[in-house]
């Protein structure tokens, strides 16, 4: 039982979402992740090129009450990459550009539309957003199920 109980607080891992500027896409992916797999998992999130927080993605984040306002854009960390278990692209430009995974860590590509290259009214962009938020958290809760099998 002891066991069973210390086991269940170590760390399960550590899960890094990449994509180009670590605006919208691997923002909400950190929010989500955080969320959805609670704080047994490590979660963090980089860019190729850090361009900020994106406004929109914190706000559609909000409408499903996840704060993000605390992360911030960050470019890839070598030494988190090399500690990561789980590396996931988020964009083709993530995938093609970023520094190979670490040997053992686990990689999944989810190729999102980019909701900050979205043109149009607020209505259009804030309509992108929540797609690209819905796609992640459904992906993610898959990624859950799986973990959760695996543990």
């Amino acid at each position: 039982m002891a066991q069973a109980v210390a086991r269940r607080r170590l760390p399960a891992g550590t899960i890094l979402f990449l994509c180009t500027g670590n605006s919208a896409r691997s923002q909400m992916a950190e929010g989500l992740a955080r969320h959805l797999l609670g704080p047994r998992w490590e979660v963090h999130s980089a860019g190729i090129e850090p361009k900020g927080v994106h406004p929109l993605a914190v706000r559609v984040m909000d409408e499903i009450g996840i704060d993000i306002r605390g992360q911030t854009s960050k470019a890839i960390d070598p030494a988190l990459l090399a500690r990561a278990d789980w590396v996931i692209t988020l964009c083709g430009d993530a995938r093609d550009r970023c520094p190979t995974p670490p040997p053992g860590a686990r990689h999944r590509h989810w190729d999102l539309e980019d909701p900050a290259r979205v043109q149009g009214g607020e209505a259009q962009r804030l309509e992108a957003f929540r797609r690209v938020r819905d796609e992640l958290a459904r992906r993610l809760r898959e990624l859950a199920r799986e973990l959760q099998d695996e543990g």
